[in-house]
């Protein structure tokens, strides 16, 4: 038996299903005209951004971090919660304006923007971080060509990382941003050549759950930003300090105290060096806010048995929540919260596994998991699908195609 990760707060038992907003499982489903199905609880995304502004300084911003949940829905209802969206591409940028999003209020990073991309930004006053002196040049010549001065900021790679986080972005040889050292170089000669100099973006890591790591990284970030500052002799306009708050995923998980960051992060800003002491400090999170709002419904299909194992076939799958099927990252596969959304609540009764329909061995979705006894007609819930479920899956596997959605 192999255990499941722990079901986020807000979800509850309704008449003997999982109930969701209100309502339950099956009546989602029918409403929404079947399955796969990715349900997005509004009111818990609400209760997580106002908890966060809670626990955290009054002068730190928050930012959304769109690649964890580009639903347009998702996009609006963040729009009026937050105080900027975080992109990486182009197509992103264009999702944000569709939805409402104020092109001031958007940084652009990423390795690799295209010359296009670039252009789209500039045009429309959006923040570049830049990655690269040659990304650098390549923006200050499209703003001399089409006559508009580019809003520019520099991505860092420090030499520290985000002690125990899930995925590093920072220290040593990374595609991510300019090593230290070569900042402040950079930084005069993008203020000397006009630009309006929008400060640093310095991400370390994401995935983190333990509060002194993070603690340790914001504080190791403010030092760093105070001294690259000193060595541009400019003001530090905005300061994007990263993200890396983690969500719960995996059995023996414990939530991240964000009341202990938020205390350490406020003490810090009582004592800032004068070099920061008029910036913009900023957070960009992404699956911290919306993760543990969303569910994925997946209904069972078939029902088997080999080698005295039970398979839970679904009509859902890896093409739809990669990561949790344990292809999008991780080392050893693990389960993720899920459970028998049409008797939750239920006692166990068996050991199963939960596959879905792909012709692949790597889809899976619960392995000898110990669950309520299914059967043929049950729906199955995946829980924190609010990231990196949809917007990180290859829903064109095998033909299959997207998912439905719904912000509920």
């Amino acid at each position: 038996m192999k255990p499941l990760g722990p079901i986020p707060a807000g979800f509850e038992a309704l008449d003997g299903e999982l109930g969701i907003a209100g309502r339950t499982a099956s009546d989602w489903a029918a409403e929404a005209g079947g399955t796969p199905l990715f349900l997005y609880s509004q009111d818990l995304i609400r209760r997580r951004v106002a908890m966060l502004r809670q626990a955290m300084p009054e002068r730190l911003r928050t930012h959304y971090a769109i690649k964890a949940n580009s639903y347009r829905p998702i996009l609006e209802l963040m729009r009026a919660l937050v105080d900027g969206f975080d992109i990486a591409s182009a197509g992103e940028l264009r999702m944000a304006m569709d939805a409402g999003q104020d092109p001031a209020l958007i940084s652009f990073a990423g390795p690799g923007k295209r010359d296009e991309e670039l252009e789209l930004a500039i045009r429309h006053g959006v923040t570049l971080n830049l990655e690269s002196e040659g990304e650098a040049h390549r923006a200050l010549g499209i703003g001399d060509r089409i006559g508009i001065t580019p809003r520019l900021a520099i991505r860092v790679n420090p030499s520290f990382e985000l002690r125990g986080s899930g995925m590093k972005m920072g220290g040593g040889a990374k595609p991510f941003g300019i090593d230290q050292e070569r900042v402040a170089d950079l930084a005069r000669a993008l203020i000397a050549a006009g630009a309006e100099w929008r400060g640093l973006h310095i991400f370390t890591g994401s995935q983190a759950l333990d509060a002194s790591a993070i603690i340790e990284t914001q504080a190791n970030v403010l030092d760093l930003a105070a001294r690259l500052t000193g060595e541009i002799g400019a003001p530090l306009t905005h300061l994007n300090m990263g993200g890396g708050f983690g969500i719960p995923y995996f059995h023996g998980d414990q939530p991240l105290d964000v009341a202990v960051v938020g205390s350490a992060l406020s003490d810090r800003f009582e004592t800032l060096p004068d070099e920061l002491t008029e910036t913009e400090f900023a957070i960009e999170l992404g699956r911290y806010l919306v993760g543990e709002a969303g569910v994925y419904l997946t209904r069972i299909i078939d029902r088997k048995e080999s080698h005295g194992q039970v398979f839970l076939v679904t009509d859902g799958g890896l093409h739809h929540q990669l990561a949790a099927s344990g292809n999008f990252g991780t080392v050893v596969r693990r389960n993720y919260p899920a459970v028998i959304a049409s008797r939750f609540g239920a006692e166990p009764e068996e050991e199963a596994n939960i596959v879905g329909c792909l012709c692949t061995p790597l889809d899976r979705l619960a392995d000898q998991a110990l669950l309520p006894r299914a059967e043929v007609g049950d729906l199955v819930a995946i829980f924190c699908a609010g990231a990196y479920g949809a917007s990180a899956s290859p829903s064109a596997f095998l033909g299959q195609g997207p998912a439905l959605e719904r912000l509920v």
